[in-house]
């Protein structure tokens, strides 16, 4: 196997327990070429039945799965570091921030092979990979978020200090469809002063595990960090453990609105901070003045991974003077996103695995008057069209006016599919009443991840700086997608974030706010000169 195996990382030592079990990648190529014998292979590595030496290169890798004690000694272990990562100067911690940063560049292009040898097409795992220490992990995020820390004034003889304290142990939570990135944006609360926990998901564990134990691990232990200040295994979700833990302080949650809303409660009730990262719903208006060019190469990110992310733009509002048009170059740009594997350049398309809910929710639409412009149809990996496909073309629905349109599931819930929903208003309504529409359905909307508009006008700028309020980003002529230094790059309210969603620097949230007053003694003061 060309990447090993990697046991648990806890308290600064490799752990594979007694009697371990191996959870083994193969390869996103092999399972579509062969997948019901490669599924079978999966299924014998894992037993124990076939030697992973014999398995050839369709398996790259092996993860130990990590039992409820080896869960349990993470915590413990985080939580015996936690006072004395706490007490490291902010600026050293910030330094490992940078550290990790420049490590993660030097492991870019493993890092890239293991997420694709997962799943994750090429062209989307460079640039997850090449961007992180350039947006979450960059020297403009940290150094702000470092600055919001500590704030000090003098007031006669009195000192006051206004202080962000780190909460503790942080548990981290990724998903399955970008477990790695997303483990790696919640790491930053590390640098805040945090010890952390990190659960890598069974289906994609390898990758986020070597970058905690050849990135992540070696960056710490040069620097000198207590051992367990991040602990990492691959394992089932312990989320009911980590509840009842009495060391665990903050719960990063990734995963669906429903359970992660619930999840919230259970959370409160047990005395953790829930930090949710759940669903996006995310709309984008373009404008009668947009730069359509532009509207459209930021649209056509919803179907990256075939949509199964959450910041892309799951819906459009288009304005009716330029309706027709986008649609038309929406359309003739779809046409040449095709799938394949994900080793091949230029591949955006991955297998959907809600095929059913794909038809179901189009099937709808359709029903309730809504057009299909593009797409509809299974497609096997060559893009021929087929019953048995896993791959879905890349679909565009128009749907007239804003009135009932979230009667539509396509439009009012996250999908995790490529059926791309375009809104169209009643053409007749003047701009000015028509734009108090359009910011009154985006503000609607249940989810508040990410928002974009795209227009020329400075004064239809001013009107939805003024007047969007539900967004944790709010992009204007800009990349819908894209992540940028300083700037949060999660988070947001509603079903996106629970009761206390908003845009998410982790190194923030994992946090609380302390005053502190100090009169010092005389013989602490200075003498006058």
């Amino acid at each position: 196997m060309k990447f090993g195996v990697y046991p648990a990382y806890i308290g600064g030592q490799d752990v594979t327990g007694e009697n371990p079990r191996f959870v083994h990648t193969i390869t996103a190529r092999a399972l579509i070429e062969e997948t019901f014998p490669s599924l079978r292979l999966k299924r014998d590595l894992d037993l124990g039945i076939v030697d992973p030496d014999t398995a050839g290169e369709r398996v790259v890798g092996a993860c130990v799965v990590a039992d409820e004690e080896m869960a349990g000694r993470a915590v413990e272990a985080a939580a015996r570091a936690a006072v004395e990562w706490r007490r490291v100067p902010l600026g050293e911690r910030i330094e490992v921030g940078r550290r990790i940063g420049e490590r993660l560049l030097e492991h870019r292009d493993r890092i890239v092979e293991i997420l694709v040898a997962e799943g994750t097409p090429k062209s989307a795992a460079e640039g997850m990979i090449t961007g992180i220490p350039f947006t979450s992990w960059s020297r403009e995020t940290l150094e702000w978020c470092a600055g919001q820390l500590e704030f000090r004034r003098q007031d006669g003889e009195r000192e006051m200090v206004l202080r962000r304290i780190p909460d503790g142990v942080v548990c981290i939570n990724p998903p399955q469809n970008a477990a790695t990135v997303n483990a790696l944006n919640g790491l930053v609360a590390l640098l805040a002063g945090n010890t952390v926990v990190v659960r890598a998901p069974r289906g994609v564990a390898l990758s986020c595990m070597y970058v905690m134990r050849e990135v992540v691990a070696p960056v710490l232990e040069e620097a000198g960090a207590p051992a367990g200040t991040v602990n990492a295994y691959c394992g089932a979700p312990m989320l009911d453990a980590w509840l009842a833990s009495e060391h665990v302080d903050d719960i990063i949650y990734f995963g669906g609105s429903k359970k992660g809303l619930e999840f919230e409660a259970d959370a409160i009730a047990a005395g953790k901070k829930p930090i949710l990262e759940l669903a996006g719903n995310d709309c984008c208006v373009v404008w009668h003045d947009a730069d359509l060019d532009a509207a459209v190469e930021t649209i056509t990110q919803f179907f990256l991974n075939s949509g199964q992310i959450c910041n892309v733009p799951n819906q459009v509002v288009a304005h009716p003077a330029i309706a027709d048009e986008l649609i038309e170059r929406l359309v003739t740009a779809t046409r040449e996103i095709r799938p394949g594997y994900p080793d091949e350049p230029g591949v955006v398309l991955t297998p959907v695995l809600g095929v059913d809910w794909f038809f179901g929710c189009l099937g709808e639409a359709l029903a309730k008057g809504a057009k299909l412009v593009h797409g509809g149809r299974r497609l096997e990996v060559d893009g021929s069209p087929s019953s048995t496909g896993f791959f879905v073309e890349p679909s565009i629905v128009r749907v007239e006016g804003l009135q009932g349109a979230r009667s539509l599931s396509v439009v009012r819930d996250e999908t995790f599919f490529p059926l791309l929903p375009v809104i169209v208003p009643e053409a007749g309504t003047p701009d000015d009443a028509l734009l108090e529409d359009v910011l009154a359905f985006v503000n609607s909307n249940a989810y508040g991840l990410r928002n974009s508009f795209w227009t020329t006008g400075a004064a239809t700028i001013r009107r939805v700086l003024d007047g969007v309020t539900n967004a944790g980003n709010l992009k204007i002529n800009d990349s819908h997608s894209g992540f940028l230094p300083f700037l949060p790059n999660q988070g947001g309210p509603g079903l996106t974030g629970g009761a206390f969603g908003e845009a998410s620097h982790p190194m923030l949230r994992t946090t609380r706010l302390q005053g502190v007053s100090i009169l010092r003694p005389a013989a602490d003061k200075e003498p006058a000169s």
